[in-house]
């Protein structure tokens, strides 16, 4: 800490627009690394303190706090490859959500042509199981009985085992529902855009929000980038402090080490 500024923790407070206490509790959290403490036990931050909080504030935007704080931890514990793991991981997420909203995208444009939307043979034959349904949508099989009980989906009971089918229109009508869920429409209003759309084949209302989110989606990316920039940055930043300065490994209280421990501010 000698070589460099000593920052108290109302000086990241200001910089960031945060309290002294989420600073604190920033640094618990393992977002930011260990500080220095002086003999009366008052936390010393330094530079390396101030890129990392710039850093975790570039990756909420686009990562959220939770996967943000993660990939944060992760990297002072000195698991590189494990935090990288976690971007990739978001990134995955993010196209996953891509592809469910061109689907949404096509079932709309395949009711505006009268065309039939395309079924595997599985769909077409027996129909999907709700937890089949679920899995497809990436969804809890508790969202599709919500969205039964509301009315917004009827599927049909298979004989004898009384288990749901969802056949090819289910599956559309499912689409669309957390198509729109995700723009963040209430259950008595999608009602009526489900049944616009059944009736008309097509809705304005329906096809703002798939533009819509696949704007929110971009936005999201953009986000992405900005924040995995920032974190490219940081541990490069880290990596050539550790080769210059031979710190060694650091351990706050209460957590350990899970990675090769060569990024440890």
């Amino acid at each position: 800490m000698n070589h460099e500024s000593r920052l108290r923790p109302v000086d990241l407070a200001r910089l960031s627009g945060l309290s002294t206490q989420q600073i604190r509790n920033y640094e618990d959290a393992g977002v930011l690394p260990p500080a220095a403490r002086t003999e009366s036990g008052y936390r010393v931050f330094g530079d390396v303190h101030r890129r990392a909080l710039l850093t975790y504030r570039a990756l909420q935007p686009g990562y959220g706090p939770l996967a943000a704080t993660a990939v944060m931890r992760t990297l002072h514990d000195g698991d590189v490859p494990g935090a990288l793991a976690l971007v990739d991981a978001a990134h995955a997420g993010l196209h996953e959500q891509r592809t469910a909203l061109r689907a949404t995208r096509e079932a709309l444009e395949a009711l505006a042509t009268g065309r039939t939307p395309a079924a595997t043979p599985r769909t077409a034959d027996l129909g999907l199981r709700i937890g089949e349904l679920a899995a497809l949508l990436g969804v809890r099989t508790s969202a599709l009985r919500v969205w039964e009980a509301a009315g917004l989906l009827t599927p049909a009971r298979e004989r004898g085992t009384r288990y749901r089918q969802f056949g090819p229109d289910d599956i559309r009508d499912a689409r669309l529902i957390q198509t729109l869920r995700r723009s963040h429409y209430p259950l008595d209003q999608i009602r009526p855009v489900l049944e616009e759309l059944r009736q008309q084949g097509s809705t304005e209302e329906l096809r703002a929000a798939v533009v819509a989110r696949g704007e929110a989606l971009a936005g999201r990316t953009r986000a992405m980038l900005a924040g995995a920039g920032r974190l490219a940055e940081y541990i490069e930043y880290v990596e050539q402090r550790v080769t210059a300065c031979g710190t060694a490994p650091v351990s706050s209280p209460g957590r350990t080490g899970r990675g090769s421990g060569t990024l440890r501010p």
